[in-house]
């Protein structure tokens, strides 16, 4: 999906980066992501906080028996996962 449209930046072209250790303003810098109009920032952000290295999505953890997959606390106490864990309105 394209995030800045001025300079035509996606977010997969963002997460590359994010994941080569690259901060948001360094990527920012490499892209010119959000330095024209600006309102793509939030979202660029926003992937970059997803991808970075220091702040992982999800992690597996694994236990003799079983294993499970425990969801980082930006995912678990984002509106979006409240939303699509609430049963639908009757």
């Amino acid at each position: 999906m394209i995030v800045c449209v001025c300079r035509r930046v996606s977010d997969r072209e963002i997460a590359r980066h994010a994941r080569a250790g690259m901060t948001f303003d360094e990527v920012q810098l490499e892209l010119g992501v959000a330095t024209q109009c600006g309102r793509c920032e939030s979202c660029a952000r926003d992937v970059v906080a997803q991808c970075s290295a220091s702040h992982p999505v999800a992690a597996l953890h694994c236990e003799p028996d079983t294993r499970t997959i425990q969801l980082a606390n930006a995912i678990t106490g984002s509106n979006a996962w409240k939303s699509s864990r609430q049963s639908p309105a009757a």
